[in-house]
């Protein structure tokens, strides 16, 4: 299946070096199309007098989520899902780590948070992470495909369960805006040229996903790494680039506040619902447990990092976003020693 996916286009040569310039080329458009999403989004939402509700956990999220959200149903439909969760699980430790360091980094004063950050959006992000591992355990219990590796089939059934939790988290949503006033429309909008916008954004970043996880198969099955593992650096990376842009934007803007909770709101959004819609999409797909669950494990550990960081002072400061950087790097070393076999030689010891 990889060798079709990856070779189906005739202008692209089968080589590894052909596949690298595809990556970067890839990730560059990926970056443009998302921007454009992103916009219109934004300016649609305002012009139709969307609720704060709506732009934040929905139509925000689905903005800088979209990449991710393609790249799971790109790789559940080739049959590669193990690549599209790992680049879940790894947009999202990157987005947790790495995007409120440079966030913080990138402005001249600490990077403000808010007890709604930390009570309300970091906790429930927590809550999502552990029903995502519940769901997966349900998987490998009540519809087992193997015991080495232990690998659970993921069906339409199970998915629902991260969705409706999506759905308290919207309820949540809407009965924190209450009836608070707000603005029914956004003047000076061109509407047509906005949603032909939103169509552009759309089509370039389901065009570039698609090559971007062709190549990164090719690459992964040249040099031996695993689709997980694949997923989990490149296309995570390439994918979690525009939320990188998008919060380092707005934290410049001394919107701190805002920049984080498009860190959480997204991530929120890619575990219970990105997942879930690649899975109801194909019908099932196969979730291999023993490699899934410690990379949701270090994204516990990230999350309650990033949490305690926070709650000092409701602040992120230079030394914090140092330390969250360091974090991540102790991650990418930690797979790569995963990947080489490293790690089963020392535990031979």
């Amino acid at each position: 299946m990889g060798g079709a996916l990856a070779g189906g286009s005739a202008l692209i040569p089968d080589s590894p070096l052909a596949h690298v310039l595809v990556v970067a080329a890839a990730t560059a458009a990926l970056w443009v199309g998302s921007g454009w999403l992103e916009e219109s989004a934004e300016a649609l939402s305002g012009y139709y007098g969307l609720p704060a509700v709506v732009q934040g956990s929905i139509v925000v999220a689905i903005g800088s989520s979209f990449p991710e959200l393609v790249s799971v149903l790109v790789t559940a439909a080739v049959g590669v899902f193990d690549m599209g969760v790992g680049a879940l699980v790894g947009s999202a430790i990157f987005n947790i780590l790495v995007i409120p360091a440079l966030s913080g980094l990138g402005t001249d004063e600490p990077l403000e948070a808010s007890r709604a950050i930390v009570y309300k959006e970091a906790q429930f992000y927590m809550i999502a992470v552990s029903a995502l591992v519940v769901t997966f355990a349900l998987a490998v219990i009540y519809y087992p495909v193997s015991t080495e590796p232990i690998i659970g089939e993921l069906t339409r059934p199970l998915a629902v369960i991260p969705l409706s939790l999506y759905g308290l988290y919207l309820f949540i949503q809407y009965q924190d805006v209450g009836d608070a006033a707000m603005d029914r429309l956004r003047s000076g909008v061109d509407v047509r040229r906005e949603w032909a916008k939103l169509a552009a954004g759309l089509l370039v970043i389901v065009v570039t996903v698609e090559r971007l996880v062709a190549s990164v198969e090719a690459l992964s099955a040249t040099f031996g790494v695993p689709e997980f593992l694949a997923g989990i650096t490149v296309v995570a990376a390439a994918t979690s680039l525009p939320d990188a842009l998008v919060s380092v934007r707005t934290a410049r803007e001394s919107r701190g506040a805002t920049s984080l909770g498009n860190v959480l709101g997204s991530n929120t959004f890619d575990l219970l619902v990105a997942i879930p819609i690649g899975v109801l999409i194909v019908g099932s797909a196969e979730i291999n447990f023993s490699t899934a669950v410690p990379m949701l494990g270090v994204l516990t550990v990230a999350t309650v990092l990033l949490f305690a960081l926070l709650r000092t002072d409701l602040r992120l400061t230079s030394t914090e976003s140092y330390t969250l950087l360091v974090a991540y790097l102790l991650f990418v070393g930690w797979i790569l020693t995963e990947t080489v076999g490293l790690t089963d030689v020392l535990r031979g010891v």
